[in-house]
């Protein structure tokens, strides 16, 4: 996980250009999403970061976003004990 406030433009850029990074999530909210996300565009950038891999985000507790990844999210919904 890499968070937004502890990487400069230029680093991320890299990142996004290698494809180092895939998917961003709210660590406040600990939601992850796609990086076109709109709900994810609009976070501050002190709570956003960056993951390498879904199974990244899934180990550090973040459950997917109910915009984005709509399908993924139901799956989520259905397999969290009630």
């Amino acid at each position: 996980m890499i968070k937004h406030v502890a990487i400069s433009t230029k680093e991320l850029k890299k990142h996004f250009k290698n494809k180092d990074i895939c998917l961003g999530g709210n660590a406040r909210l600990k939601i992850y999403g796609l990086l076109k996300c709109r709900s994810g565009k609009r976070m501050k950038k002190e709570n956003r970061v960056f993951f390498r891999s879904e199974e990244e985000a899934i180990n550090m507790g973040y459950r997917p976003c109910g915009h984005c990844l709509k399908t993924t999210y139901k799956q989520w919904i259905y397999s969290t004990p009630q």
